[in-house]
């Protein structure tokens, strides 16, 4: 094909280029990182983002060398930028495709599949009265993260705050930096949970990322939970410690490979809700720190998977309830209940902690109440009259406890919900 014919072809085709990041400048507005497949892109000529149906037209197009230079002109192949002059990054989607031409209907450049959420954690402000400052500090972070979702949440327990989705724990860990440095925030980040997907006998499916979300069990066919394919490395002396985590963790062992003479590779299938709650903090205790782990998501399998509640004297605590597999509800449900016998103040009248899941339940603790020796002014006489003051007491105990409610203090959800450092 002679030159002419080849740039004729372009001009017919049309210019193509691939985002692969964008950030937020707030002087210029949004920056579109791209590689250009195709053509030539330069500034003042208009273009489409092909994703989200935007028509821009670039007031600034360069490269990096290694900071922003600016040229007339990106070609095809090579590494720059475009300014957008967009206001989000959402608007500027990574694996987005980047037109201009002629065509009616162009294609989009295959590459890149959009980001997708996998953990979902709650975040508070400790003083409430901080609610304004977060959610200008999320807005903000929002502008130069597309990939950070989130949504407005009410705890009865933590007040206003918002429910947010991340790519992995590393993000998480990145979000949660960054709001406490760059906006002086002191913050309540709830455990991480997954998505999960549900099938219902009707034929419906849909994903839910709570357990207030989880609708009547006698409507649910199905219930599918991620599943992660981890590898970790670790020297051979500690493979036993790293197979018992695995086991524990309900994963499946794939393969090991040895690497040398002292390390070896362990390949494993590992559902992503027991992955992401302390798994790689237990993988550094056994093995002194010296395991590393990589992790990416395989598939969504079906599980026996239940909502677990937590009864105070016979209310359900909402923010207490979890998702959970139920070979595990037990010993969940045993600790969560103890935790909180040992945080709950004791009352006039007996409480019982219960774990339950629908009307089954499956762990329990009981505070004892305070007993007021209501027979000391006795100094003799028949013992009808200490029966008597007894069987009042406990009359009085008894109304007491089906009209008293426990009111659970703000740190007895904290040793539950939030997120262990």
């Amino acid at each position: 094909m002679s030159k002419n014919q080849e740039n004729k072809k372009i001009d017919e085709d049309g210019a193509y280029a691939l985002i692969f990041d964008s950030v937020y400048d707030p002087y210029k507005g949004v920056l579109a990182y791209v590689r250009i497949v195709s053509g030539t892109f330069q500034k003042k000529q208009k273009m489409k983002l092909l994703g989200t149906n935007t028509e821009i037209t670039p007031i600034e197009v360069g490269y990096f060398a290694p900071k922003q230079t600016v040229v007339d002109i990106l070609n095809a192949g090579e590494v720059g930028y475009i300014v957008t002059g967009l206001k989000s990054t959402r608007e500027a989607k990574v694996g987005d495709t980047v037109y201009s031409g002629k065509m009616e209907n162009p294609k989009s450049l295959p590459g890149y599949n959009p980001p997708k959420a996998m953990i979902f954690s709650g975040i508070f402000c400790t003083d409430t009265s901080e609610y304004p400052n977060l959610r200008d500090a999320v807005d903000k972070l929002s502008l130069s993260d597309s990939s950070f979702l989130f949504e407005p949440e009410n705890s009865g327990a933590l007040g206003h705050g918002f429910r947010c989705g991340f790519l992995g724990l590393l993000h998480l860990e990145i979000i949660q930096e960054r709001l406490e440095r760059e906006f002086n925030l002191d913050l309540i980040v709830t455990a991480p949970s997954v998505r999960y997907t549900l099938g219902m006998k009707n034929g419906e499916t849909f994903d839910i990322s709570s357990a207030s979300e989880y609708p009547d069990p006698s409507q649910i066919d199905v219930i599918y939970e991620p599943i992660a394919k981890v590898e970790i490395i670790v020297p051979k002396e500690y493979m036993g410690s790293v197979m018992e985590l695995i086991a524990t963790s309900r994963g499946i062992f794939k393969n090991i490979s040895y690497l040398d003479d002292t390390r070896a590779l362990l390949t494993a299938e590992v559902p992503m809700a027991n992955l992401v709650v302390n798994f790689y903090d237990k993988l550094k205790s056994g093995t002194q720190g010296y395991a590393s782990m990589n992790y990416e998501f395989m598939e969504m399998r079906p599980d026996k998977l239940v909502k677990m509640d937590i009864l105070t004297a016979g209310e359900i605590a909402a923010p207490l309830s979890q998702i959970i597999h139920v070979d595990e509800a037990q010993s969940a449900g045993s600790a969560i209940t103890k935790k909180l016998k040992e945080i709950i103040p004791r009352a006039n009248f007996t409480i019982a902690i219960q774990a339950c899941i629908g009307a089954r339940i499956i762990a329990r603790e009981t505070i004892s109440a305070y007993r007021k020796d209501v027979t000391a002014g006795l100094y003799g006489g028949d013992i009808s009259r200490k029966n008597k003051l007894l069987k009042k007491q406990k009359a009085g105990k008894k109304r007491m406890k089906a009209m008293g409610k426990v009111n659970l203090p703000q740190e007895a959800f904290l040793s539950i919900l939030q997120r262990e450092d």
